[in-house]
């Protein structure tokens, strides 16, 4: 059963900006400053958070990711969704399309975003080797099984393999905590 356990990541609400939001939140040609690198390789957590203002409430520092994207992406759970006012459309990370928007408030400027919030779905990264190793393809459908008391079976896990990830599952703040997980705890790949 060893080879088809790997490690659980819970995410945290966050933003990826690009580089032109970047600039109105902190300043024309700022650069984001390196907090801390994240488990994904050359993805780090800066240093910048801003605050996200919604039709109902607001959410304050919110952690920048890093580097820039070409779109500004708001990932939050769905209670941040309650807290905001907004209903955020589960989607594939870069899957912006059709999500509401909020404002974004840096300590330079404000930005106004007409969409661009989703609730992340669960996913995997996977490196070649690892595909491999679990008998996967890049964009296919697992089950996941986490340890524990609070065991459950995450369904309609997505896959996504490229040679630049290491092995890792990300679940947003809401779901770990429904299956009493933390950073680090290994849980099981379970095929269709």
């Amino acid at each position: 059963m060893a080879e088809k356990m790997l490690p659980i990541a819970l995410s945290n609400r966050h933003i990826h900006l690009s580089k032109e939001h970047v600039d109105i939140l902190f300043g024309k040609d700022y650069e984001l400053t390196k907090m801390k690198d994240l488990s994904q390789p050359g993805q780090f957590a800066s240093n910048e958070k801003v605050d996200v203002v919604g039709p109902k409430g607001t959410i304050k520092g919110v952690r920048v990711l890093g580097p820039t994207r070409p779109n500004t992406q708001l990932e939050i759970s769905l209670a941040d969704g309650f807290i905001l006012g907004v209903n955020p459309p589960i989607k594939d990370s870069g899957d912006i399309v059709g999500s509401p928007g909020a404002k974004l408030v840096g300590p330079n400027g404000e930005v106004e975003l007409s969409e661009g919030i989703i609730a992340a779905a669960r996913h995997i990264h996977m490196g070649l080797d690892d595909a491999k190793k679990f008998d996967v393809v890049d964009k296919e459908k697992v089950k996941i099984k986490t340890p524990g008391e609070r065991s459950l079976i995450f369904e309609n896990v997505l896959v996504r393999v490229n040679e630049a990830y290491d092995l890792e599952m990300h679940v947003d703040v809401d779901e770990g905590n429904a299956a009493n997980v933390k950073n680090g705890d290994m849980v099981e790949l379970i095929k269709y």
